[in-house]
């Protein structure tokens, strides 16, 4: 990346570190559908400690573990709760229908948090005109929500509530080391209130590509069959385990620059005549509405000055900091931001 490219699109376009290309070259590898590759079996266990889990699974995508994870804990006519900002509804082309035979129930919450208030209405009663609730989905870091993410001790409540009512509960966790340095919680105590968990590597943990799935042995052993029949398993992963294995011993706390970087250009959009809102930032995702015309003009606007990002909407626009972006790129980019005419 040069000074005439700052590249704000998501932290999914991180290349690897030269820490992270050593490690991946000097990575013991075997057959992983084999069950022989041990540094896929030792990010899985990593993380399952990690995460107070009792066992992992390695897939290529969040969008495959996410949707690994709703087919083992739904049946076809089963129905599946959600934010309708949520990522397994609005970017995981309709794989809820394609792949488990189950229907979404859309609610609105705050920037896309739920709260039992918000789910307990919408937890169909056993009747035979209704299909079956049976899993909640939380997404955290929620990516329409700006970067904004659940604290443990809004996600007991929730958890509280799925197991009187039967319901299972997975986390998208595509950003969910984001919302650990925000909130300060502890992986450890997420164990206690999932069944499922996605964690994802390819953000900005920096890792090329991959994504565990966490959760009990008996579900993970089947997610092992239906990654299989998804066209998931892979054979020497073991390389692209060693990236993950890597960013969790060096890319884990830094991610605190990424959010402090989120902060200062949204402090430069507030100042910008063209921008109408900033949402509020609390990881490192920066979303902002347009005063008036095309968010779509902003940002080819932005491109002709070397600064990439995507819009959301008509008339809002999302920039994403992460590990590739230095402080003094950053500063460029406000100057971009302050002087764009």
């Amino acid at each position: 990346m040069n000074k005439r490219f700052l590249d704000f699109r998501s932290d999914t376009v991180t290349k690897p570190t030269a820490g992270m290309l050593d490690a991946m070259m000097n990575a013991k590898v075997g057959d992983d559908v084999f069950g022989e590759d041990e540094t896929v079996h030792a990010l899985e266990t990593k993380l399952a400690s990690t995460f107070n889990m009792e066992a992992g699974l390695f897939c290529p995508s969040g969008t495959m573990t996410n949707q690994i994870a709703i087919k083992c804990f739904t049946q076809p006519m089963d129905e599946v709760i959600c934010d309708q900002t949520a990522h397994v509804y609005r970017y995981e082309i309709g794989g809820i229908a394609f792949h488990s035979g189950a229907s979404v129930r859309l609610l609105h919450g705050e920037r896309g948090i739920l709260t039992p208030e918000l789910i307990e209405p919408e937890i169909n009663e056993d009747n035979i005109h209704y299909p079956s609730s049976s899993l909640v989905v939380l997404e955290n870091t929620v990516n329409k929500g700006g970067g904004s993410c659940y604290t443990l001790s809004q996600i007991a409540p929730i958890h509280h509530l799925c197991n009187i009512k039967g319901l299972k509960l997975h986390l998208d966790g595509a950003r969910i080391f984001n919302a650990l340095m925000a909130t300060g919680d502890h992986a450890g105590e997420y164990g206690k209130y999932f069944d499922g968990i996605s964690v994802c590597l390819s953000k900005g943990l920096g890792a090329p590509v991959g994504s565990v799935l966490l959760g009990s042995k008996q579900m993970i052993h089947k997610a092992r069959k239906i990654r299989k029949a998804f066209g998931g398993g892979m054979r020497q992963a073991g390389f692209l385990a060693a990236a993950g294995i890597y960013a969790l011993d060096h890319h884990v706390t830094r991610l605190k620059n990424d959010h402090a970087h989120a902060q200062a250009l949204a402090n430069a959009l507030a100042s910008a005549k063209y921008v109408k809102s900033v949402m509020p930032v609390e990881t490192n995702i920066v979303i902002f509405e347009v005063e008036k015309g095309s968010a779509e003009k902003i940002v080819y606007q932005l491109k002709e000055k070397g600064l990439y990002c995507n819009t959301t909407s008509a008339s809002t626009i999302r920039l994403v900091t992460h590990l590739d972006l230095s402080a003094e790129m950053i500063d460029q980019a406000i100057e971009i931001i302050l002087h764009l005419s």
